[in-house]
């Protein structure tokens, strides 16, 4: 990116808007992919936590922070500059949560029931569907509710998962 900085300011001294303009679009594409790839980042700790929620049937204090921090940082790198338009739009996060998922089912095999399954396992046991159908309803939570808001929100919505009434009431 330094690079097509230093090209555009010489581009622009040297008069060549048209090449400057070039640039400029380069530079947004760029700026828009690292946004793009640190939303998927922060998806993938997300859904490593429902897939851990789903096969122990349980939902621990660790977990919960993790799901609610990943939407918390979904919420604000979505947002562009303007504060109105997202970068990703509501409904195109279906091959996003998609591939995030299998991501997400192989850094899991670490973690669930002690690491005692490979991620080859592991992926035949988890129920994709539901763990997606899940983080579709915690990403839309994303939209519908401010920064603020967002923290009580999703732990309202957690306690609907499997263990979440136990954690709720600290068990």
């Amino acid at each position: 990116m330094i690079q097509e900085l230093a090209d555009l300011k010489a581009s622009l001294l040297e008069g060549r808007y048209q090449d400057a303009l070039t640039l400029i679009e380069q530079l947004d594409g760029m700026s828009r992919q690292a946004k793009i790839d640190a939303i998927e980042s922060q998806l993938v700790r997300m859904l490593i936590h429902l897939v851990k929620n789903q096969l122990e049937q349980r939902l621990t204090n660790s977990w919960a922070a993790s799901i609610r921090g990943a939407l918390v940082e979904i919420k604000r790198l979505n947002l562009q500059d303007n504060r109105t338009s997202t970068y990703i739009k509501q409904n195109e996060w279906q091959s996003l949560m998609e591939d995030a998922l299998e991501s997400a089912i192989s850094d899991a095999s670490v973690e669930v029931f002690q690491g005692d399954y490979t991620p080859f396992q592991l992926s035949e046991m988890v129920d994709r569907e539901a763990v997606i159908l899940v983080g579709d309803s915690l990403i839309d939570l994303t939209y519908r509710f401010s920064k603020k808001e967002l923290p009580n929100i999703v732990n309202q919505a957690l306690m609907q998962l499997p263990g979440g009434i136990a954690w709720g009431k600290g068990n």
